[in-house]
Order: C-alpha cells, then sequence, then structure tokens
C-alpha cells in the first residue's frame, strides 16, 4: 500500500477535508453575501463573481469524486455535439437513482467550464 493510499484510510485525514470544505463554504457563502452589494451596480459582474464563487466551492466535491474515489466519468458523443459543450444553455437530465450523480454531471460541467453556473435539481424520491 502506497503512502497515498495509505493517508486516504486516515480518519484524521478525513475530518481535515471535511473542514476545509465547511470553513471554505462559510467564507465563500458569506463571500457571495457581500457581493449582493453589486447587484443594482452591475448584475453582470455580480453573476460572474458568483459563478467563480461557487466553481471554487463545487471544485472541492469534483476533486473528491474524481481523485479519492478514483471515479472516471466518461462521456460518449459525436465531435458536433462536443463542440456545443460551455457554449449554449444546456438542460442535462442525468437517469440515475442514487443521491451522489449529480457529482458525475459536475464532473461533465467542469471538464467544459461551465461548473460554476450549473444548476442541480433533485426529484422527490431522493429525498428518502
Amino acid at each position: 500500500m502506497g503512502l497515498l493510499a495509505y493517508l486516504k484510510t486516515q480518519f484524521v485525514v478525513h475530518l481535515l477535508i471535511g473542514f476545509v470544505f465547511v470553513v471554505s463554504g462559510l467564507i465563500i457563502n458569506f463571500t457571495q453575501l457581500c457581493t449582493l452589494a453589486l447587484w443594482p451596480i452591475s448584475k453582470h459582474l455580480y453573476r460572474r463573481i458568483n459563478c467563480r464563487l461557487a466553481y471554487s466551492l463545487w471544485s472541492q466535491l469534483v476533486m473528491l469524486l474524481e481523485w479519492w474515489s478514483c471515479t472516471e466519468c466518461t462521456l460518449f458523443t459525436d465531435q458536433a455535439t462536443v463542440d456545443h459543450f460551455g457554449k449554449e444553455h444546456v438542460v442535462v437530465i442525468l437517469n440515475h437513482n442514487f443521491e451522489i450523480d449529480f457529482l458525475c454531471g459536475w464532473t461533465m460541467c467542469e471538464r467544459f467550464g461551465v461548473l460554476g453556473s450549473s444548476k442541480v435539481l433533485a426529484k422527490r424520491e431522493l429525498l428518502c
């Protein structure tokens, strides 16, 4: 077992990652609250800043999916469709039954540069 695999099993490392996520989330959410003052001045600037702030928080979860759990998300499509990714508004519906599948969607969003402006909606059945 390598050092990296050993560190992934340690409870202290789990606590540290959780602590970093919670603290950075609080800081980012407070910063987003402070940017409300920009809304009357420039809605475009307000949205750009908040997209960047959301990206900085959500990218931590994407990192955990790809690096920590060694999950690989593969997209099968043609090149004409790939050329439009990140340039058009879209609605993507994931047909999965698990609570964590939205992270695979976020992984795809991160690959095409739209993670900060993405939204996640879940169906009622996942509340249980």
